[in-house]
């Protein structure tokens, strides 16, 4: 395993943002990027054995400020979405940034996604360090987020996020790649084959905030108990897909959430032969089939993507955990470490 670090730019505000290669003896490789803590590129082989990369990402590192789409980064500190920007945690109401409609999302303008992290190499990983004082976007407490990135022999991506606070806080990490198992600027991802771990999703209102309840996935659209293509329900008459304009919501992972890590879900592309499973020991998967990419800066193929090239599998804690209580907690409280693991794992076949 070799590990290569550059310098890829500065910030607007002057800090040098890094990037990082991790390769390993056949020579499929990641790339990160200190900004946001993100997964810049995924190079793996399809049935061929030929190399692609099949994770989106710009050109330039400056565009992955303040983007739309958030890509391939770290959002934070609660990923998704909270309603109408506030939560109220030991009785006290805090008030958050209202960015994505009337609600939060990502922890706001200045999120974790829009940060330059600190980094380093460690112990055959890449270690990706962010800390966040006391009042920044509304959050209470300091919070120090660290983010961990393995890459293995046999091509399998392991996230660990870790976060601890000084104060009662919440946190929801994930990360937002999105991926096209073709490759990345080869055109939509509606016919690869989609199938989750997951006989319940979360139905919401218009603005995407769930209504508290789950729902069965049987007989509906969300139904990805067997694999099926993405877009092959995707135009359906049906709240979700009309809310979303395309897929955009949050399944339940079936079984126990906490420590063991748990299959999530599967794509497959029939066309590469590539497929892609997904690990995690988060309770949702978000699944988000890049219906708003359109517009979004140069991306590693020389142009802007269009909506529907990539799928993000953002697993997480379920959006609007706060104002929940029935759902699992987002709460951090001092002297606890929040820790979770998500894996995504390479292969291809005939």
């Amino acid at each position: 395993m070799k590990t290569e670090k550059t310098l890829w730019g500065t910030s607007p505000c002057g800090k040098e943002i890094y990037r990082y290669r991790i390769t390993n003896d056949s020579g499929a490789y990641v790339e990160l990027s200190s900004v946001g803590a993100g997964i810049v590129s995924v190079m793996v082989p399809d049935r061929n054995g030929v190399l692609g990369d099949v994770a989106l990402g710009y050109r330039d590192a400056l565009s992955y400020f303040g983007d739309g789409p958030c890509m391939g980064k770290i959002p934070g500190r609660y990923a998704n979405r909270i309603a109408k920007g506030h939560f109220t945690l030991d009785g006290k109401v805090y008030e958050l940034p209202v960015n994505n409609g009337p609600n939060h999302l990502h922890g706001g303008p200045s999120g974790f996604q829009n940060q330059v992290w600190d980094s380093r190499e460690k112990d055959g990983g890449v270690e990706f360090m962010y800390f966040s004082e006391d009042g920044e976007m509304g959050y209470p407490g300091n919070l120090k987020a660290v983010v961990r990135y393995e890459w293995s022999e046999e091509n399998e991506l392991k996230l660990i996020l870790m976060a601890e606070t000084d104060a009662p806080t919440i946190v929801n990490l994930t990360n937002h790649a999105y991926f096209n198992l073709n490759g990345e600027g080869s055109g939509d991802v509606l016919s690869h084959e989609l199938k989750l771990n997951a006989s319940e999703y979360l139905p919401t209102d218009e603005t995407l905030i769930p209504l508290g309840e789950t729902a069965p996935v049987a007989g509906t659209p969300m139904d990805f108990v067997n694999a099926k293509p993405v877009g092959r329900d995707s135009r359906e008459d049906f709240p979700a897909l009309k809310y979303g304009k395309g897929y955009d919501s949050c399944w339940v992972i079936d079984g126990s959430a906490g420590e063991t890590v748990r299959f999530a879900a599967e794509l497959h592309s029939p066309e590469s032969g590539r497929t892609l499973q997904v690990y995690t020991t988060q309770p949702g998967v978000q699944i988000y089939t890049g219906n708003w990419l359109e517009g979004c800066p140069e991306g590693k193929c020389g142009r802007s993507y269009h909506d529907y090239e990539g799928i993000a599998i953002e697993c997480q804690r379920f959006p609007d955990t706060p104002n929940n209580p029935d759902y699992p907690s987002a709460v951090l409280r001092p002297g606890e470490v929040y820790h979770e693991a998500i894996i995504f794992a390479f292969s291809a076949g005939a």
